[in-house]
């Protein structure tokens, strides 16, 4: 039952694409080059992250083919992060960010030698748009380029302290570097807003004359050269401004901007942003779904006592399942929402993506960072103390979920953002009714057809909420003033869009299981998802009728019956991830978590007999 339920579940959360898109990056990381090391300062850490990422791209096709096929990039983002999460954060800005840029408005004759020395990982490529005083509003940036006709080259330059260039890998000055630099493209007096430069910045030897870089301060688990870099009249040939479609210089060497405005330039210079955020989103998923295999597997080893009985595995009390089973079902739910985006964004013209598009990347992203933040904080105090080690994984996927919700765009930013949107096409609101609500009476608090309708309601009538308030005109307003007043209230109706999309996949995925158990086990899972969201904001829905007192009281008993049930099919649930304690290499997921700790740390045998004898 366990291996036909765990390959179809498999098939519904790879999205049919595991062995094509997925396995060889699974197999890669079992080379040894990616076995744990310890006792390495953060310096080393970050060296050997390097080293690991140059293994991944020699086991790989080129980065410009991988490119070529999102699937594969986010693939890229989903595995490498599970044994080395600096190793996801290189990749990703090399592969996406930084060469996704050059690829996209730089792929041009005279710049070959330079984008086959990225294509060939000669050179690590950083991307450099955030700045120390500018981070949420990356347009107003303040670093510049100014183009000098005489010599053909553009002057590059940090007009202050707050234009520094921060948190990109500029610190380890013996990995040559060549990086993708955002500054304002000044020309014949006028600025012209921002523009990507292709710039080097080490020779592998020292920083470049003119580039200044300052370390970061020390990150927990990530050894990387983050840091602050600044430029000091740096000369950039011309050629190495990225300008694609956006502008170029005509035969008399004026640059001209493309027809447009600055602000859509703008965007089409940084539209490696929004693959990026389904690739953040990706890294989420994976570290969740390993954070529930390990803790799931852990459980059903460590011992504990009951009432009555010694030696109960810990996964037999219902708090620990509630605990682990809400994880597991919300790590289901977050990966059937991302594959969704993912279809979506690989369906669209990518010259023209829908604004549609753009709010369901970003709700995805924000939900999915989140949810996965405290999924894994979840797992980790689950397994108590041996949650803590590094050895174990879940407190590295902490450290890496942390980034993840600032990275492409920091969550509260990025659904405010989304949520103002949408509220504008919704428009005023005038004249419209509050949605029916779902008549809860009788209903049963497992049907899926029922949590989709009460999270579809709740949507609505925040979205009607909110755009009733951002119209209201009876009071004297500035604009921000009302959408200060509003931004709460959108910013959990865009949290409810989200949820709402998600439970419609699940519900729409339980239907295309064949396996019966398999079917029988998401179904389950799915229930407890809606009814966690339900527990959520139980409050609400009372308020609203959507749910009776009698239900809001019976949901905490619904959730732990639902626990019950799913406890046969834990194997089968966790199967589905294609996981590996080989893989993982974390003590605790192993077939016999005590024999491998012992192995890791010398403890209680020879290797333990050795250092009592020596002390």
């Amino acid at each position: 039952m366990t291996s036909s339920a765990s390959a179809g579940l498999s098939r519904l959360l790879f999205d049919g694409r595991y062995e094509q898109t997925h396995q060889d990056l699974h197999e890669l990381l079992l080379d040894p080059v990616f076995d744990s090391r310890e006792g390495l300062n953060m310096t080393q850490a970050g060296k050997l992250a390097y080293e690991r990422s140059r293994a991944v791209h020699a086991g790989l096709e080129r980065p410009r083919e991988i490119l070529a096929d999102p699937w594969r990039l986010f693939a890229l983002a989903e595995w490498p992060s599970l044994v080395d999460v600096s190793t996801f954060s290189l990749l990703m800005v090399h592969y996406n960010l930084a060469f996704g840029t050059v690829v996209e408005h730089g792929d041009r004759e005279d710049l070959k030698d330079l984008f086959d020395e990225l294509d060939r990982l000669d050179s690590f490529s950083p991307y450099m748009a955030t700045e120390l005083g500018y981070g949420n509003n990356v347009a107003a940036l303040r670093t510049e380029a100014v183009y000098d006709p005489a010599t053909e080259t553009f002057v590059l330059n940090t007009p202050d302290a707050l234009a520094q260039k921060h948190m990109s890998y500029s610190g380890f000055q013996d990995v040559p570097k060549l990086a993708v630099v955002m500054a304002r493209l000044k020309a014949d007096g006028k600025d012209h807003g921002v523009y990507p430069f292709l710039v080097r910045i080490s020779d592998g030897k020292q920083l470049c004359e003119g580039v200044h870089a300052a370390p970061c301060p020390e990150k927990p688990v990530q050894g990387l050269d983050n840091g602050l870099t600044w430029f000091d009249n740096v000369r950039v040939p011309r050629r190495q401004l990225l300008h694609g479609d956006m502008g170029g210089f005509d035969d008399d060497g004026v640059f001209r901007p493309a027809s447009g405005n600055r602000r859509k330039r703008f965007l089409q210079a940084m539209n490696r942003i929004l693959p990026g955020r389904l690739c953040v989103s990706s890294a989420a998923t994976g570290a969740g779904r390993a954070s529930v295999y390990i803790a799931l597997r852990f459980a059903a080893q460590r011992l504990t006592n009951a009432p009555g009985r010694n030696d109960l595995p810990i996964i037999e009390y219902r708090s620990h399942q509630l605990a682990l089973y809400t994880a597991l079902s919300r790590t289901y739910a977050m990966t059937l929402l991302l594959n969704h985006a993912k279809r979506e964004f690989t369906a669209a013209a990518q010259d023209a993506l829908p604004a549609e598009l753009n709010h369901l990347v970003s709700i995805t992203k924000a939900l999915s960072t989140w949810e996965m933040t405290d999924v894994v904080a979840t797992c980790r105090e689950r397994c108590g103390a041996q949650g803590i080690f590094s050895a174990n994984r879940i407190a590295d996927y902490g450290s890496l979920l942390q980034g993840l919700v600032t990275a492409e765009g920091d969550n509260q930013v990025l659904l405010a953002t989304t949520a103002g949107q949408i509220i504008a096409q919704y428009g005023d609101g005038d004249g419209a009714e509050p949605a029916v609500a779902p008549d809860p009476a009788g209903r049963d608090l497992g049907d899926l057809a029922f949590l989709v309708a009460v999270v579809r309601h709740r949507e609505a009538e925040l979205l009607r909420e909110a755009a009733a308030a951002m119209a209201d005109d009876t009071g004297d307003r500035t604009y921000f003033e009302a959408w200060n007043g509003t931004i709460n209230t959108g910013l959990e109706m865009a949290r409810a869009r989200g949820v709402r999309t998600a439970l419609e996949c699940f519900a729409a995925a339980v239907g295309t299981l064949e396996d019966e158990s398999a079917r029988t086990a998401l179904g389950l899972l799915a229930a407890l998802y809606g009814l966690s969201e339900m527990r959520r904001d139980a409050g609400w829905y009372l308020a609203r009728g959507v749910l009776t007192a009698e239900q809001v009281e019976r949901l905490p008993r619904e959730a732990d019956l639902l626990c019950a049930r799913l406890r046969p099919y834990t194997d089968a649930l966790i199967g589905g991830f294609n996981l590996s304690p080989e893989l993982l290499r974390a003590p605790i997921a192993a077939d016999d978590y005590v024999s491998a700790f012992q192995q890791r740390t010398g403890a209680f045998g020879p290797a333990a007999d050795a250092v009592a004898e020596g002390s």
